[in-house]
């Protein structure tokens, strides 16, 4: 849904987003949603890990605000009713649901693919987890004919495992990490994804098939 581009963000690992963004979604006044969530926080640890008193600026002057995590989001909205409530809170959670994947992206990039995910941040202003699932399956489906989740589902890995690369072949580390190694390149010299695509396609077939390839 184009409303909620944007409205779920990040902060230190974890997908939140504000009393303000959830007024602008549903159709409320800030100062009620303000009301609605001070009327459910208690001095317990749920209402300290979700829910977080913070302000913004505007026009000069300072304004009260709460940061809400999905488990925060979601005690809130229980009772906003409706069927465009109703869609609204779908959509919400979804995009919850693609914050997390995104952050699990960058964790799972920055263990196995450093040197790949900070090229993947210099090329784009503001990274979106599809930016590094992207090159990374794209890889992966290279060397391995297919991406990480249906690599685990066919060998029967825990969907769990963050990780795919302690159940490869030495073999097939190297030509990714070769691969890896071109794509960076590519990505600094500011290459589109098809035609990186394209360049690194054609180097792993005529790897394979013996072929002297100079890079």
């Amino acid at each position: 849904m184009n409303e909620l581009v944007e409205i779920v963000s990040e902060r230190n690992g974890v997908p939140i987003t504000t009393s303000r963004k959830i007024a602008q979604v549903f159709g409320k006044e800030h100062k009620n949603v303000l009301r609605d969530i001070e009327s459910i926080i208690i001095d317990d640890e749920f209402s300290r890990l979700n829910f977080e008193l913070s302000n913004y600026k505007s026009r000069g002057k300072k304004y009260s605000e709460y940061i809400l995590t999905k488990n925060g989001f979601t005690l809130l909205v229980m009772g906003y009713t409706g069927e465009k409530a109703m869609r609204f809170k779908k959509a919400y959670i979804c995009q919850f649901d693609a914050m997390e994947s995104f952050i699990k992206s960058i964790q799972v990039a920055k263990l196995d693919y450093p040197a790949l995910t900070k090229a993947i941040e210099q090329a784009h202003e503001e990274p979106k987890f599809y930016h590094f699932s992207n090159e990374i399956n794209m890889i992966n489906r290279i060397v391995l004919g297919t991406d990480a989740k249906h690599f685990k589902e066919e060998n029967g890995i825990d969907k769990k495992e963050n990780s795919i690369r302690p159940y490869l072949t030495a073999e097939q580390i190297k030509a990714i990490e070769e691969l890896q190694r071109i794509d960076i390149g590519l990505l600094v010299a500011n290459i589109e994804f098809e035609q990186r695509k394209q360049i690194i396609k054609s180097h792993y077939t005529k790897s394979i098939c013996g072929l002297e390839v100079k890079t």
